[in-house]
């Protein structure tokens, strides 16, 4: 399956990143890949009305219905721009590789077993993410989901019109959603905690009974909760002049308002012990001798609590300010984007950290459909180790019997939820 999955998207040769943007054509192979994997083990398929695919083993009875009893597990296939091969990717493989080494130990499902393909998780196209779990979960709403655009001004609407889904149909799906009594995703860590046992043992990641590191620490963990996060758009607003001509004392230059506030973000972000990046950012004119007019800046910051990044953000907003009118610079702040702290289900988290001999719990500053899902249905996640802590990067990577682990845990997950 690795293999088949490894060349689609990916933006040059090997050691290249991959940019398999949401209904791309690159997205489509990745779709097309998700439904020959269920459909060669005798999975029912199907793609709801936002995109997201679904391979389920067993039919829903009435009373499966009624109880909310089925398990889902699964993650995405799109990536960040030249993003690495693990994330997203690894949840959906694994996925299909747990159902594998369950039958091969000849385990009873006794409710029904779900396999999910998120659409456009990272938001790398339309600026938002987890677009599919949002849309089902009624996080995002028609007419905001219709008014998401790409940076060539297309938008949500008409790139899913072009890949062949209704656009019209979209919005929450609270019936599908009453049928999961537990969703658990397997992802690669996007850190290096796990990799680290001092690093575990300083955020209170060992002390679930039982739990124990080695010296290379631990091959898989247990989310424990999901930061608090958002997106800002700062626009800095200047005036276009000459640069070889225009005194520095004549000059309204957002771009150095911005280049401050970029430097007192990270400032704040100390101070508080949070994160905070702008890791996106657009230029008017964008020409090498033009003063510009209209610096763009894009924001992402998390906490570990609501109040600490409500402060980082305000304090950076406050610099911006603060630099523009030295500048003579005009600055807006519009929020993007806004997830809640997620507390993973405590009972669910509990038990699976309890099948896997007390595997770690620790918490993350990623996001994850199975933080917006959180919501509506009870979540939980499971970590393989990084070794080096890289993500959203072509240097991601995890050691293959690492994943392998993975894999074995995932299964052991499911087989404790829907097998007797």
């Amino acid at each position: 399956m690795w293999r088949e999955l490894a060349p689609v998207g990916r933006d040059g040769g090997p050691g290249a990143g991959y940019r398999r943007f949401a209904w791309t054509d690159a997205d489509a192979d990745c779709r097309a890949w998700f439904r020959a994997q269920a459909e060669s083990r005798g999975l029912s398929y199907e793609s709801d009305r936002n995109g997201n695919q679904w391979a389920w083993l067993g039919v829903a009875t009435a009373e499966d219905v009624v109880l909310g009893n089925a398990v889902v597990t699964g993650s995405h296939l799109d990536s960040v721009p030249d993003g690495g091969a693990f994330d997203g990717p690894l949840g959906v493989v694994s996925a299909f590789a747990a159902l594998d080494e369950l039958r091969a130990r000849g385990a009873h499902f006794t409710v029904p077993l779900g396999i999910v393909n998120f659409a456009d998780e990272e938001g790398a196209r339309f600026g938002l993410a987890c677009v599919g779990s949002r849309l089902s979960t009624g996080g995002l709403g028609l007419e905001q989901a219709h008014a998401l655009r790409d940076a060539d001004g297309v938008t949500l609407a008409q790139a899913m019109e072009r890949a062949g889904h209704d656009p019209e149909g979209i919005g929450a799906d609270p019936e599908r959603l009453a049928r999961i009594g537990a969703f658990v995703e397997l992802h690669i860590e996007q850190g290096r905690a796990l990799a680290d046992p001092d690093a575990l043992e300083a955020m209170g990641a060992l002390r679930v009974p039982g739990s124990s590191a080695g010296p290379d620490g631990c091959p898989v963990g247990v989310a424990s909760a999901i930061w608090p996060h958002g997106r800002w758009r700062f626009d800095f607003h200047g005036e276009a002049n000459h640069a070889g001509t225009t005194r520095l004392a004549d000059r309204r230059d957002p771009m150095l308002t911005y280049a401050a506030t970029v430097l007192a973000a990270r400032a704040q972000a100390e101070r508080a012990g949070a994160l905070a990046t702008f890791g996106k950012v657009a230029v008017e004119p964008n020409g090498v001798n033009a003063v510009p007019s209209l610096v763009r800046g894009w924001l992402d910051s998390r906490a570990a609590d609501e109040e600490t990044l409500a402060a980082v953000v305000a304090g950076i907003e406050d610099a911006a300010t603060e630099r523009a009118r030295a500048d003579g610079v005009d600055v807006r702040v519009t929020p993007e984007s806004r997830t809640p702290v997620v507390e993973f289900a405590h009972g669910l988290r509990d038990r699976i950290a309890g099948t896997l001999g007390g595997a770690p719990l620790l918490p993350t500053g990623a996001g994850h459909d199975a933080g917006i899902l959180s919501a509506a249905v009870p979540t939980a996640m499971l970590y393989v180790r990084n070794p080096t802590g890289v993500s959203h990067s072509p240097a991601e990577t995890a050691a293959e019997d690492d994943c392998a682990a993975g894999v074995r845990a995932l299964a052991d997950v499911l087989e404790g939820l829907a097998c007797r």
